[in-house]
């Protein structure tokens, strides 16, 4: 699988897989940072994205934990995403300056694992988030 991965200012994403859903995690993000601004916890924002997500008509799961198996070994809380969107965008928040390239692989990895194509990695941190907050991978 290759996976790609789009930025704002300027991508386009018509077309692409769930191109009208990320619109709309991404629209609400913006309109959470708008309304509270920089400087939150990750969890308050999280909460807050679930809330404007809902009130948008979306379903929502917090904190969704997904287990991992390795040479037989079972975990069965690996990791947890942030955020599962209508059961096909995964969501993870950051409050960074940046992104690293850690968080890229996280995402990747939360993609890969859930099987899910879409994710998206949004961060608070960075004001406003319309400039190199946003990060859109599809696997």
């Amino acid at each position: 699988m290759k996976d790609a991965e789009e930025a704002l200012p300027g991508a386009s994403w018509a077309g692409g897989p769930h191109a009208e859903l990320t619109e709309a995690v991404i629209g609400a993000a913006i309109r959470v940072q708008r309304a509270l601004g920089p400087g939150l916890l990750e969890s308050a924002y999280e909460a807050y994205m679930a809330h404007e997500l809902c009130l948008g008509g979306h379903r929502v799961e917090r904190q969704v934990e997904l287990g991992l198996t390795y040479r037989g070994l079972l975990i069965p809380q690996a990791f947890r995403l942030d955020l599962l969107v209508d059961d096909l965008v995964v969501v993870e928040l950051k409050v960074a300056q940046a992104f690293t390239d850690a968080h890229k692989a996280q995402i990747l990895s939360y993609l890969r694992f859930s099987n899910k194509p879409v994710g998206l990695l949004l961060n608070f941190g960075v004001y406003p988030m319309a400039n190199h907050g946003i990060r859109r991978f599809v696997l």
